[in-house]
Protein backbone atom coordinates (compact mmCIF):
# COMPACT_ATOMS: atom_id res chain seq x y z
CA UNK A 1 0.00 0.00 0.00
CA UNK A 2 0.73 3.54 -0.21
CA UNK A 3 1.49 5.64 2.81
CA UNK A 4 -0.88 7.68 4.12
CA UNK A 5 -1.51 10.26 7.09
CA UNK A 6 -3.84 10.79 9.74
CA UNK A 7 -4.95 14.02 8.05
CA UNK A 8 -6.06 11.68 5.39
CA UNK A 9 -7.91 9.26 7.27
CA UNK A 10 -9.84 12.57 8.62
CA UNK A 11 -10.02 14.40 5.55
CA UNK A 12 -11.54 10.87 3.62
CA UNK A 13 -13.94 9.26 6.66
CA UNK A 14 -16.82 11.29 9.11
CA UNK A 15 -14.65 11.32 11.76
CA UNK A 16 -12.63 13.24 14.19
CA UNK A 17 -9.87 13.12 16.64
CA UNK A 18 -10.68 11.88 20.31
CA UNK A 19 -9.52 14.32 23.05
CA UNK A 20 -6.95 17.41 22.99
CA UNK A 21 -4.29 15.90 20.62
CA UNK A 22 -1.15 17.35 20.27
CA UNK A 23 0.03 19.82 17.21
CA UNK A 24 1.16 17.94 14.33
CA UNK A 25 -0.67 14.42 14.95
CA UNK A 26 -2.53 14.86 11.34
CA UNK A 27 0.83 14.34 9.91
CA UNK A 28 1.09 10.65 11.79
CA UNK A 29 2.38 8.58 9.01
CA UNK A 30 0.21 5.23 8.44
CA UNK A 31 1.59 2.38 6.80
CA UNK A 32 -1.01 -0.03 6.22
CA UNK A 33 -4.84 -0.68 7.41
CA UNK A 34 -5.65 -3.26 9.60
CA UNK A 35 -8.92 -5.07 11.59
CA UNK A 36 -6.64 -8.04 12.67
CA UNK A 37 -4.51 -7.57 15.84
CA UNK A 38 -3.21 -10.98 15.20
CA UNK A 39 -2.01 -9.83 11.96
CA UNK A 40 -1.23 -5.88 12.51
CA UNK A 41 1.86 -4.78 12.00
CA UNK A 42 3.56 -1.60 13.46
CA UNK A 43 3.20 1.58 12.07
CA UNK A 44 -0.78 -0.11 10.61
CA UNK A 45 -3.87 2.30 11.13
CA UNK A 46 -6.33 -0.31 13.11
CA UNK A 47 -10.05 0.03 12.22
CA UNK A 48 -12.13 -1.40 14.97
CA UNK A 49 -14.65 -3.81 13.05
CA UNK A 50 -17.54 -4.66 15.00
CA UNK A 51 -19.69 -8.13 14.27
CA UNK A 52 -22.50 -10.59 15.98
CA UNK A 53 -20.74 -11.73 18.93
CA UNK A 54 -17.59 -9.06 19.23
CA UNK A 55 -16.71 -5.34 19.96
CA UNK A 56 -13.94 -3.76 17.59
CA UNK A 57 -13.09 -1.30 20.53
CA UNK A 58 -12.56 -4.22 22.46
CA UNK A 59 -9.18 -4.94 21.10
CA UNK A 60 -8.34 -0.53 20.54
CA UNK A 61 -5.36 -1.87 23.59
CA UNK A 62 -4.05 -4.93 22.01
CA UNK A 63 -3.77 -3.03 18.74
CA UNK A 64 -1.73 0.01 20.73
CA UNK A 65 0.47 -2.61 22.33
CA UNK A 66 1.52 -4.10 18.88
CA UNK A 67 2.46 -1.00 17.40
CA UNK A 68 -0.27 0.79 15.67
CA UNK A 69 0.50 4.32 14.64
CA UNK A 70 -3.52 5.34 15.15
CA UNK A 71 -6.82 3.49 16.02
CA UNK A 72 -10.58 4.34 14.05
CA UNK A 73 -12.93 3.34 16.74
CA UNK A 74 -16.29 3.38 17.09
CA UNK A 75 -17.57 6.95 18.83
CA UNK A 76 -20.28 6.34 21.68
CA UNK A 77 -18.65 3.42 23.70
CA UNK A 78 -16.77 3.91 27.15
CA UNK A 79 -13.42 4.95 25.79
CA UNK A 80 -10.96 5.41 29.26
CA UNK A 81 -8.30 6.08 26.32
CA UNK A 82 -5.57 4.51 28.12
CA UNK A 83 -3.68 3.97 24.58
CA UNK A 84 -0.84 5.91 25.80
CA UNK A 85 0.03 8.29 23.00
CA UNK A 86 -1.58 6.16 20.32
CA UNK A 87 -3.82 8.62 18.26
CA UNK A 88 -7.55 7.70 18.29
CA UNK A 89 -9.92 8.91 15.80
CA UNK A 90 -13.48 8.46 16.27
CA UNK A 91 -16.54 7.86 14.00
CA UNK A 92 -19.88 6.39 14.12
CA UNK A 93 -19.72 3.88 12.10
CA UNK A 94 -16.31 2.15 11.86
CA UNK A 95 -17.39 -0.43 9.02
CA UNK A 96 -18.49 2.99 6.43
CA UNK A 97 -15.26 4.64 7.44
CA UNK A 98 -13.33 1.41 6.35
CA UNK A 99 -14.92 1.65 2.79
CA UNK A 100 -14.64 5.65 2.92
CA UNK A 101 -10.80 5.25 3.38
CA UNK A 102 -11.10 2.65 0.35
CA UNK A 103 -12.69 4.16 -1.87
CA UNK A 104 -10.02 7.37 -1.00
CA UNK A 105 -7.17 5.22 -1.63
CA UNK A 106 -8.27 3.73 -4.82
CA UNK A 107 -8.90 7.25 -6.23
CA UNK A 108 -4.95 7.22 -5.78
CA UNK A 109 -4.37 3.87 -7.96
CA UNK A 110 -4.01 4.84 -11.91
CA UNK A 111 -3.74 1.02 -13.31
CA UNK A 112 -6.55 -0.66 -14.40
CA UNK A 113 -9.10 -2.36 -11.72
CA UNK A 114 -11.53 -5.22 -13.08
CA UNK A 115 -14.53 -6.20 -11.37
CA UNK A 116 -15.60 -9.90 -11.34
CA UNK A 117 -18.90 -11.31 -9.65
CA UNK A 118 -21.19 -14.09 -11.16
CA UNK A 119 -23.69 -16.55 -9.27
CA UNK A 120 -20.85 -19.13 -9.39
CA UNK A 121 -17.30 -19.59 -10.71
CA UNK A 122 -16.19 -15.62 -10.05
CA UNK A 123 -13.97 -16.62 -7.41
CA UNK A 124 -12.56 -19.94 -9.71
CA UNK A 125 -12.03 -17.35 -12.72
CA UNK A 126 -10.53 -14.90 -10.83
CA UNK A 127 -7.99 -17.14 -9.77
CA UNK A 128 -7.20 -18.21 -13.06
CA UNK A 129 -7.26 -14.64 -14.45
CA UNK A 130 -4.98 -13.76 -11.89
CA UNK A 131 -2.23 -16.50 -12.84
CA UNK A 132 -2.45 -16.75 -16.47
CA UNK A 133 -2.43 -12.35 -16.56
CA UNK A 134 0.41 -12.66 -14.01
CA UNK A 135 2.54 -14.17 -16.51
CA UNK A 136 2.94 -11.15 -18.50
CA UNK A 137 2.63 -8.30 -15.62
CA UNK A 138 2.23 -7.24 -11.49
CA UNK A 139 -1.36 -8.24 -10.75
CA UNK A 140 -3.00 -8.01 -7.77
CA UNK A 141 -6.18 -9.95 -6.77
CA UNK A 142 -8.55 -10.44 -4.19
CA UNK A 143 -7.40 -13.20 -1.69
CA UNK A 144 -9.59 -16.38 -1.24
CA UNK A 145 -12.95 -14.78 -1.20
CA UNK A 146 -12.22 -10.64 -0.53
CA UNK A 147 -15.82 -9.58 -2.21
CA UNK A 148 -17.79 -7.58 0.74
CA UNK A 149 -18.03 -4.26 1.86
CA UNK A 150 -14.90 -5.47 4.41
CA UNK A 151 -12.98 -7.75 1.56
CA UNK A 152 -13.02 -5.59 -1.66
CA UNK A 153 -11.30 -2.46 0.53
CA UNK A 154 -8.58 -4.76 1.62
CA UNK A 155 -8.23 -5.88 -1.72
CA UNK A 156 -7.80 -1.95 -2.65
CA UNK A 157 -5.26 -1.28 0.48
CA UNK A 158 -2.74 -4.61 -0.97
CA UNK A 159 -2.59 -2.47 -4.15
CA UNK A 160 0.49 0.18 -4.73
CA UNK A 161 2.03 2.17 -7.66
CA UNK A 162 3.97 -1.18 -8.51
CA UNK A 163 0.66 -2.97 -9.20
CA UNK A 164 -0.31 -2.93 -13.08
CA UNK A 165 -3.66 -4.76 -12.96
CA UNK A 166 -5.79 -5.13 -10.01
CA UNK A 167 -8.94 -7.76 -9.45
CA UNK A 168 -11.30 -7.43 -7.33
CA UNK A 169 -13.98 -9.67 -6.88
CA UNK A 170 -17.40 -8.87 -5.85
CA UNK A 171 -19.81 -10.73 -4.02
CA UNK A 172 -23.56 -9.86 -2.61
CA UNK A 173 -27.03 -11.29 -0.98
CA UNK A 174 -29.12 -8.24 -0.68
CA UNK A 175 -30.08 -5.45 -2.95
CA UNK A 176 -27.86 -2.71 -3.39
CA UNK A 177 -24.35 -4.71 -2.58
CA UNK A 178 -22.93 -4.67 -6.24
CA UNK A 179 -23.74 -0.49 -6.14
CA UNK A 180 -22.40 -0.33 -2.90
CA UNK A 181 -18.66 -1.76 -3.69
CA UNK A 182 -18.70 -0.57 -7.25
CA UNK A 183 -18.98 2.97 -5.92
CA UNK A 184 -16.04 2.00 -3.64
CA UNK A 185 -13.85 0.39 -6.02
CA UNK A 186 -14.76 2.34 -9.04
CA UNK A 187 -13.71 -0.38 -11.55
CA UNK A 188 -12.85 -0.04 -15.36
CA UNK A 189 -13.67 -3.19 -16.72
CA UNK A 190 -15.83 -6.09 -15.54
CA UNK A 191 -16.65 -9.80 -15.83
CA UNK A 192 -19.97 -11.24 -14.60
CA UNK A 193 -19.40 -14.96 -15.41
CA UNK A 194 -23.09 -16.10 -14.75
CA UNK A 195 -26.33 -15.39 -13.01
CA UNK A 196 -28.59 -18.18 -11.64
CA UNK A 197 -30.49 -19.42 -8.44
CA UNK A 198 -28.48 -17.87 -5.25
CA UNK A 199 -28.84 -15.71 -2.60
CA UNK A 200 -32.65 -15.77 -3.53
CA UNK A 201 -34.00 -15.26 -0.12
CA UNK A 202 -32.43 -11.60 -0.62
CA UNK A 203 -32.97 -11.44 -4.46
CA UNK A 204 -36.30 -12.43 -4.40
CA UNK A 205 -35.71 -14.37 -7.97
CA UNK A 206 -33.33 -15.16 -10.69
CA UNK A 207 -34.89 -11.46 -12.01
CA UNK A 208 -33.33 -10.14 -8.80
CA UNK A 209 -29.66 -11.44 -9.49
CA UNK A 210 -29.46 -10.84 -12.49
CA UNK A 211 -30.36 -6.73 -11.83
CA UNK A 212 -28.39 -6.78 -8.75
CA UNK A 213 -25.23 -8.25 -11.08
CA UNK A 214 -25.85 -5.65 -13.78
CA UNK A 215 -25.12 -2.95 -11.37
CA UNK A 216 -21.19 -3.69 -12.08
CA UNK A 217 -21.17 -3.81 -15.99
CA UNK A 218 -23.61 -0.60 -15.41
CA UNK A 219 -20.60 0.90 -13.24
CA UNK A 220 -18.13 0.79 -16.24
CA UNK A 221 -17.65 3.87 -18.45
CA UNK A 222 -17.93 3.57 -22.41
CA UNK A 223 -14.27 3.54 -22.47
CA UNK A 224 -14.26 0.26 -20.46
CA UNK A 225 -15.21 -3.34 -21.66
CA UNK A 226 -17.69 -5.75 -19.74
CA UNK A 227 -17.08 -10.09 -20.34
CA UNK A 228 -20.56 -11.66 -20.39
CA UNK A 229 -21.33 -14.99 -20.54
CA UNK A 230 -23.26 -15.75 -24.10
CA UNK A 231 -25.19 -19.31 -22.66
CA UNK A 232 -26.50 -16.96 -20.06
CA UNK A 233 -30.10 -16.98 -19.98
CA UNK A 234 -29.64 -13.02 -18.87
CA UNK A 235 -27.07 -11.65 -21.28
CA UNK A 236 -29.41 -9.67 -22.69
CA UNK A 237 -30.52 -7.80 -19.77
CA UNK A 238 -26.97 -7.77 -18.79
CA UNK A 239 -25.96 -6.10 -22.13
CA UNK A 240 -28.41 -3.70 -21.88
CA UNK A 241 -27.20 -1.87 -18.44
CA UNK A 242 -23.81 -1.03 -19.95
CA UNK A 243 -22.55 1.32 -22.22
CA UNK A 244 -18.87 -0.60 -22.63
CA UNK A 245 -17.75 -2.73 -25.01
CA UNK A 246 -18.82 -5.84 -24.40
CA UNK A 247 -16.60 -9.13 -25.37
CA UNK A 248 -18.45 -12.55 -24.53
CA UNK A 249 -17.75 -16.33 -24.13
CA UNK A 250 -19.39 -18.82 -24.67
CA UNK A 251 -20.11 -23.21 -25.53
CA UNK A 252 -23.22 -23.57 -26.67
CA UNK A 253 -23.94 -19.92 -27.86
CA UNK A 254 -21.52 -18.08 -30.69
CA UNK A 255 -19.14 -15.82 -28.74
CA UNK A 256 -16.17 -14.02 -29.58
CA UNK A 257 -14.16 -16.00 -27.39
CA UNK A 258 -15.82 -19.66 -27.77
CA UNK A 259 -15.07 -23.42 -26.40
CA UNK A 260 -16.17 -25.81 -29.42
CA UNK A 261 -15.41 -29.95 -29.53
CA UNK A 262 -15.05 -30.57 -25.32
CA UNK A 263 -13.81 -34.15 -24.74
CA UNK A 264 -13.33 -34.70 -21.19
CA UNK A 265 -10.71 -37.57 -20.31
CA UNK A 266 -8.86 -38.42 -16.94
CA UNK A 267 -7.92 -35.32 -15.38
CA UNK A 268 -7.89 -33.45 -18.17
CA UNK A 269 -10.67 -31.22 -20.70
CA UNK A 270 -9.46 -30.76 -24.16
CA UNK A 271 -11.13 -27.89 -26.32
CA UNK A 272 -10.80 -26.05 -29.73
CA UNK A 273 -11.01 -22.49 -28.82
CA UNK A 274 -11.70 -19.83 -31.20
CA UNK A 275 -10.88 -16.34 -30.32
CA UNK A 276 -12.25 -14.27 -33.11
CA UNK A 277 -11.09 -10.59 -32.18
CA UNK A 278 -7.54 -11.80 -31.86
CA UNK A 279 -7.03 -14.16 -35.05
CA UNK A 280 -6.52 -17.14 -32.56
CA UNK A 281 -7.86 -20.71 -33.08
CA UNK A 282 -6.27 -23.67 -31.72
CA UNK A 283 -6.55 -26.83 -29.68
CA UNK A 284 -6.53 -26.25 -25.72
CA UNK A 285 -6.03 -28.55 -23.21
CA UNK A 286 -7.30 -27.71 -19.18
CA UNK A 287 -6.15 -29.71 -16.55
CA UNK A 288 -9.06 -29.37 -15.08
CA UNK A 289 -12.27 -31.55 -15.57
CA UNK A 290 -16.08 -29.61 -16.77
CA UNK A 291 -17.63 -27.61 -19.00
CA UNK A 292 -18.11 -25.02 -15.78
CA UNK A 293 -14.43 -24.78 -15.93
CA UNK A 294 -13.81 -24.59 -19.72
CA UNK A 295 -16.57 -21.40 -18.78
CA UNK A 296 -14.36 -19.74 -16.31
CA UNK A 297 -11.16 -20.12 -18.27
CA UNK A 298 -13.20 -18.31 -21.91
CA UNK A 299 -13.76 -15.69 -19.23
CA UNK A 300 -10.47 -15.30 -18.06
CA UNK A 301 -9.05 -15.20 -21.42
CA UNK A 302 -11.57 -13.01 -23.11
CA UNK A 303 -10.35 -10.65 -20.31
CA UNK A 304 -6.63 -11.09 -21.58
CA UNK A 305 -8.23 -9.75 -24.75
CA UNK A 306 -10.14 -6.77 -23.31
CA UNK A 307 -6.58 -5.96 -21.52
CA UNK A 308 -4.64 -5.90 -24.59
CA UNK A 309 -2.51 -9.06 -23.51
CA UNK A 310 -1.08 -11.13 -26.06
CA UNK A 311 -3.67 -14.37 -26.27
CA UNK A 312 -1.19 -16.65 -27.89
CA UNK A 313 1.33 -15.88 -25.08
CA UNK A 314 -1.36 -16.52 -22.00
CA UNK A 315 -2.13 -20.19 -23.38
CA UNK A 316 0.65 -21.36 -22.96
CA UNK A 317 0.35 -21.38 -19.39
CA UNK A 318 -3.03 -22.79 -19.13
CA UNK A 319 -1.32 -26.22 -18.50
CA UNK A 320 0.06 -24.69 -14.85
CA UNK A 321 -3.88 -23.39 -13.83
CA UNK A 322 -4.73 -24.65 -9.89
CA UNK A 323 -8.23 -23.86 -8.54
CA UNK A 324 -8.79 -22.75 -4.99
CA UNK A 325 -9.30 -24.83 -2.01
CA UNK A 326 -12.62 -26.93 -1.41
CA UNK A 327 -13.48 -25.77 -4.92
CA UNK A 328 -13.83 -28.91 -7.25
CA UNK A 329 -10.62 -30.15 -5.98
CA UNK A 330 -9.75 -32.88 -7.13
CA UNK A 331 -6.84 -35.57 -5.55
CA UNK A 332 -6.21 -39.18 -4.95
CA UNK A 333 -7.07 -40.31 -1.31
CA UNK A 334 -5.77 -43.70 -0.85
CA UNK A 335 -7.82 -45.80 -3.10
CA UNK A 336 -10.33 -43.23 -4.04
CA UNK A 337 -10.81 -39.88 -5.57
CA UNK A 338 -12.20 -37.23 -3.35
CA UNK A 339 -13.38 -34.45 -5.37
CA UNK A 340 -13.36 -31.45 -2.42
CA UNK A 341 -16.25 -28.72 -3.16
CA UNK A 342 -17.61 -28.32 0.20
CA UNK A 343 -16.74 -24.52 0.01
CA UNK A 344 -20.38 -23.13 -0.75
CA UNK A 345 -23.10 -24.24 -2.39
CA UNK A 346 -26.08 -22.48 -4.90
CA UNK A 347 -28.61 -24.84 -6.87
CA UNK A 348 -26.59 -23.26 -10.00
CA UNK A 349 -23.40 -24.19 -8.99
CA UNK A 350 -24.22 -27.89 -7.89
CA UNK A 351 -26.21 -28.74 -11.03
CA UNK A 352 -22.34 -27.56 -12.72
CA UNK A 353 -20.90 -30.07 -10.14
CA UNK A 354 -23.45 -33.06 -10.76
CA UNK A 355 -22.67 -32.25 -14.90
CA UNK A 356 -19.18 -32.50 -14.26
CA UNK A 357 -19.42 -36.26 -12.15
CA UNK A 358 -21.24 -37.36 -14.55
CA UNK A 359 -18.63 -37.04 -17.65
CA UNK A 360 -15.83 -38.40 -15.07
CA UNK A 361 -15.62 -42.33 -15.51
CA UNK A 362 -15.43 -43.96 -12.59
CA UNK A 363 -16.56 -47.71 -11.45
CA UNK A 364 -18.79 -45.66 -8.91
CA UNK A 365 -19.40 -42.23 -8.37
CA UNK A 366 -20.79 -40.78 -5.44
CA UNK A 367 -22.37 -37.55 -4.78
CA UNK A 368 -22.28 -35.88 -1.13
CA UNK A 369 -24.63 -33.21 -0.55
CA UNK A 370 -25.80 -30.71 1.84
CA UNK A 371 -28.10 -28.12 2.45
CA UNK A 372 -28.18 -25.03 0.31
CA UNK A 373 -29.02 -21.60 2.05
CA UNK A 374 -30.53 -18.41 1.61
CA UNK A 375 -32.29 -19.78 -1.15
CA UNK A 376 -35.83 -18.43 0.81
CA UNK A 377 -39.20 -19.68 -0.41
CA UNK A 378 -37.82 -21.05 -3.44
CA UNK A 379 -35.68 -23.70 -1.12
CA UNK A 380 -38.02 -26.88 -1.63
CA UNK A 381 -38.35 -26.25 -5.22
CA UNK A 382 -34.59 -25.50 -5.95
CA UNK A 383 -33.41 -28.74 -3.54
CA UNK A 384 -36.10 -31.25 -4.86
CA UNK A 385 -34.65 -29.94 -8.82
CA UNK A 386 -31.62 -30.67 -7.76
CA UNK A 387 -32.93 -34.34 -7.01
CA UNK A 388 -34.09 -34.37 -10.55
CA UNK A 389 -31.04 -33.60 -12.21
CA UNK A 390 -28.60 -36.02 -10.11
CA UNK A 391 -30.97 -38.85 -10.67
CA UNK A 392 -31.04 -37.70 -14.61
CA UNK A 393 -27.53 -37.81 -14.85
CA UNK A 394 -27.53 -41.63 -13.65
CA UNK A 395 -25.07 -41.18 -10.28
CA UNK A 396 -24.73 -44.09 -8.46
CA UNK A 397 -24.74 -43.20 -4.97
CA UNK A 398 -26.23 -40.11 -3.52
CA UNK A 399 -25.78 -39.10 -0.27
CA UNK A 400 -28.01 -35.83 1.63
CA UNK A 401 -26.86 -34.43 4.54
CA UNK A 402 -28.83 -31.88 6.66
CA UNK A 403 -32.81 -30.93 6.86
CA UNK A 404 -33.07 -28.87 3.83
CA UNK A 405 -31.04 -31.24 1.46
CA UNK A 406 -34.04 -34.34 2.80
CA UNK A 407 -35.52 -32.15 -0.06
CA UNK A 408 -32.86 -33.42 -2.77
CA UNK A 409 -33.22 -37.12 -1.80
CA UNK A 410 -37.19 -36.86 -2.16
CA UNK A 411 -36.59 -34.85 -6.17
CA UNK A 412 -33.90 -38.09 -6.68
CA UNK A 413 -36.35 -40.21 -5.59
CA UNK A 414 -39.61 -39.02 -7.44
CA UNK A 415 -37.55 -38.75 -10.91
CA UNK A 416 -36.49 -42.46 -10.64
CA UNK A 417 -33.53 -43.06 -8.79
CA UNK A 418 -33.68 -46.28 -7.16
CA UNK A 419 -34.07 -46.27 -2.99
CA UNK A 420 -31.27 -48.33 -2.32
CA UNK A 421 -28.89 -45.79 -3.89
CA UNK A 422 -30.13 -42.54 -2.23
CA UNK A 423 -28.86 -42.15 1.95
CA UNK A 424 -30.11 -39.41 4.07
CA UNK A 425 -28.34 -38.24 7.18
CA UNK A 426 -29.51 -35.70 9.70
CA UNK A 427 -25.99 -33.87 10.17
CA UNK A 428 -22.25 -34.21 8.74
CA UNK A 429 -21.74 -36.56 12.42
CA UNK A 430 -23.92 -39.15 11.38
CA UNK A 431 -22.48 -39.01 8.10
CA UNK A 432 -19.15 -39.33 9.28
CA UNK A 433 -19.86 -42.30 11.47
CA UNK A 434 -21.56 -44.34 8.27
CA UNK A 435 -18.85 -43.55 5.90
CA UNK A 436 -17.97 -46.94 4.91
CA UNK A 437 -21.46 -47.40 4.38
CA UNK A 438 -21.48 -45.34 0.78
CA UNK A 439 -17.77 -44.43 0.36
CA UNK A 440 -15.47 -47.53 -1.12
CA UNK A 441 -12.12 -48.68 -2.68
CA UNK A 442 -12.04 -46.82 -6.27
CA UNK A 443 -15.21 -44.25 -5.79
CA UNK A 444 -15.03 -41.03 -7.37
CA UNK A 445 -16.44 -38.95 -4.31
CA UNK A 446 -17.51 -35.91 -4.62
CA UNK A 447 -18.52 -33.49 -1.74
CA UNK A 448 -20.70 -30.23 -1.97
CA UNK A 449 -22.45 -27.84 0.12
CA UNK A 450 -23.46 -24.39 1.29
CA UNK A 451 -20.37 -23.49 4.18
CA UNK A 452 -22.82 -23.68 6.97
CA UNK A 453 -23.40 -27.37 5.83
CA UNK A 454 -20.26 -28.04 7.62
CA UNK A 455 -19.10 -30.60 4.72
CA UNK A 456 -15.24 -29.84 5.42
CA UNK A 457 -15.79 -31.84 8.21
CA UNK A 458 -16.61 -34.92 6.18
CA UNK A 459 -13.65 -34.18 3.65
CA UNK A 460 -11.44 -34.56 6.60
CA UNK A 461 -12.25 -37.71 7.45
CA UNK A 462 -12.33 -39.46 4.29
CA UNK A 463 -8.69 -38.11 4.42
CA UNK A 464 -8.21 -39.65 7.36
CA UNK A 465 -10.25 -42.80 6.88
CA UNK A 466 -8.49 -43.65 3.84
CA UNK A 467 -5.36 -42.32 3.74
CA UNK A 468 -3.16 -39.39 3.33
CA UNK A 469 -3.85 -37.22 0.15
CA UNK A 470 -0.94 -38.26 -2.65
CA UNK A 471 2.13 -35.51 -2.61
CA UNK A 472 0.81 -35.26 -6.11
CA UNK A 473 -2.47 -33.07 -6.02
CA UNK A 474 -5.08 -34.23 -8.72
CA UNK A 475 -5.88 -31.12 -11.21
CA UNK A 476 -9.55 -30.16 -10.14
CA UNK A 477 -12.33 -30.93 -12.32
Amino acid sequence: MIPFSLGDVLAACDAQLLGEEVSGVEHTVLQNVSTDTRSLQKGDLFVALSGPNHDGNDYALRAAQAGAAALLLRAGADLQHPLGKTPVILCQDPRRAFSQLAAWHRSRLEMPVLGITGSCGKTSTKNMLASLLGTQRKVVASPASYNNDIGVPHTLFSADPSCETLIVEMGTNAPGEIEALCSTARPTAAIVTNVGSSHLAGLGSERGVAQEKSCLPASISPDGWVVLNADCAWSETLRAATTAQVLTFGIEHSADLRARELHFEDEHTTFQLDAGPVGVSCEVCLPMLGQHAVANLLAALAACVGLGVDLAGVLEHVGRLRDARSRMQRRRVGDLTLIDDSYNANPFSARAAVRALKVMSASRRVLVLGDMHELGETSVKEHRGLGQAVAEAQVEQLVTIGEQALDIAAGAALAGMPPGCVRHFPGVTQATEALDEFVGSGDVVLVKGSRAAGLELLVQRIEEIHGAPSMREVQRG
